[in-house]
């Protein structure tokens, strides 16, 4: 007798829960903000070099100025120096970061 009594229990629970249906909430609801873009993994740029550079920086005969503004950057940066002797080697035409 008590396991009719159970079944029949839970047989009622069971029909109780079927029985509710999801109704939406009442009054406005806030719009659906749109999910921001994710940051740069790595904001340094990949390519350097004097020809990459000579490309950004809007006109390269500049990079042969000696009296260029600071802008367009010095020779330093695009020179292979020897570590020994300090003097240069080599032009650095692309430089690419890994």
């Amino acid at each position: 007798m008590k396991n009719i009594l159970t079944v029949g229990v839970v047989l009622a629970l069971a029909g109780v829960a079927a029985g509710q249906s999801y109704e939406r909430p009442i009054g406005q609801q806030k719009p659906v903000r749109p999910i921001a873009t994710p940051p740069p993994i790595s904001e340094r740029q990949n390519v350097q070099g004097a020809i990459p550079r000579g490309i950004r920086g809007g006109n390269p005969l500049q990079m042969l100025n000696p009296k260029a503004p600071a802008k367009y950057g010095t020779a330093g940066q695009n020179v292979v120096l020897d570590p020994d002797t300090g003097k240069w080697k080599g032009i650095k035409l692309f430089e690419i970061f890994f």
